[in-house]
């Protein structure tokens, strides 16, 4: 079926199409019941808006634009991201707007993606995630000129507004709980070693080992799967001197860690501790629950949200520090075996 036109309306109203543009518009020139006979047709067929006309008359498109650079089979398995797209959507709704979400293979795409979207005047604003050290995306996003927020360090975000949570003190919480445990071999299992948050992990980690005392420790990245966690997993455990335990920069490889443990016939928490980021409901349903970094993801995307939305505004808006993950013990973690 095609898109119903102006056109459309105007035949079967029995006036010009320069009428029609008038009523829709909201301009003088046609009558009041006249007006209201087009409008009652134009729901009637379903008629929209062309987003270019929009853009041309500066009406708001009420909605704004999330592009993700993952694999799509990733988001299915990914908690994280449906957690916080879900706090999004939530407070979009609040305010009738709606979130545009496409997947890209690239960077280069995805800002392709965003200059398209506001060129056409689909979306009044984006989110920016998954930041990069030197991220070539800040500057072309601020030469748009588009109201942005970033999730992600303010160190990288330019004169974006940044939403983001202190990576580095929950790193420091994680590693200081196991050394007072009696843990002195610990390993990192992280995520993408370009991204900005993963930097800030990585030297958080180095730095409180070397103020501890924790002189073995490793970092292996990865790109989050739990294929490649349970590779690296597999990796770390079977060293001569493995670690007494785990961090996992994501609860997806927390849980393929945990079975690679099991297969080599490791008990968990005895022989190995393990501890994974985020603490969606996978981190609770398996056994031994996993102890966790915890923090309310939903909320995450909601404070994006409500700072973008502000900005579509012309409201002046602050960066935003949100809070950082706490550490939550379960089943997953006790002092380490005697050596």
């Amino acid at each position: 079926m095609r898109r119903p036109t102006i056109a459309d309306i105007a035949r079967q109203a029995g006036v010009s199409k320069g009428a029609v543009s008038y009523a829709l518009n909201g301009q003088p020139g046609v009558s009041e019941a006249t007006r209201a006979r087009i409008l009652a047709i134009a729901d009637e067929i379903g008629w929209q808006p062309n987003s270019a006309a929009r853009a041309l008359n500066g009406a708001r498109a009420e909605a704004v634009g999330l592009a993700l650079c993952r694999p799509a089979r990733f988001l299915g398995m990914e908690p994280f991201f449906m957690e916080l797209i879900s706090g999004i959507e939530s407070e979009l709704a609040n305010h009738s707007c709606a979130l545009m979400l496409q997947v890209v293979r690239d960077h280069e795409t995805e800002m392709a993606v965003y200059r398209r979207w506001w060129g056409e005047g689909r979306v009044d604003g984006a989110i920016l995630i998954d930041l990069h050290v030197d991220d070539p995306r800040v500057p072309e996003m601020q030469a748009l000129g588009m109201p942005v927020v970033v999730i992600g360090h303010p160190s990288s975000a330019g004169s974006l507004v940044p939403v983001w949570s202190d990576d580095g003190a929950a790193i420091r919480e994680t590693v200081e709980y196991l050394a007072a445990l009696g843990h002195r071999r610990v390993s990192r299992v992280a995520g993408l070693p370009r991204l900005v948050h993963t930097v800030i992990r990585d030297r958080a980690f180095e730095d409180v080992c070397a103020e501890i005392g924790i002189t073995e420790s490793v970092t292996v990245h990865t790109d989050y799967t739990g294929e490649e966690g349970a590779r690296a997993t597999r990796r770390l455990l079977s060293s001569s001197r493995r670690p007494t335990a785990i961090v996992y920069d994501n609860d997806i490889m927390a849980v393929a860690g945990l079975s690679v443990a099991q297969e080599m016939r490791l008990n968990v928490p005895s022989d190995l501790s393990i501890v994974a980021w985020d603490d969606s409901p996978l981190s609770q349903v398996v056994r031994p629950p996993l102890t966790a970094l915890t923090r309310d993801i939903p909320a995450y995307g909601a404070h994006a949200a409500q700072r973008l939305l502000a900005l579509i505004d012309g409201t002046e808006t602050g960066p935003l520090e949100d809070q950082a993950a706490r550490l939550t013990p379960r089943g997953s973690t006790a002092p380490p075996p005697e050596s």
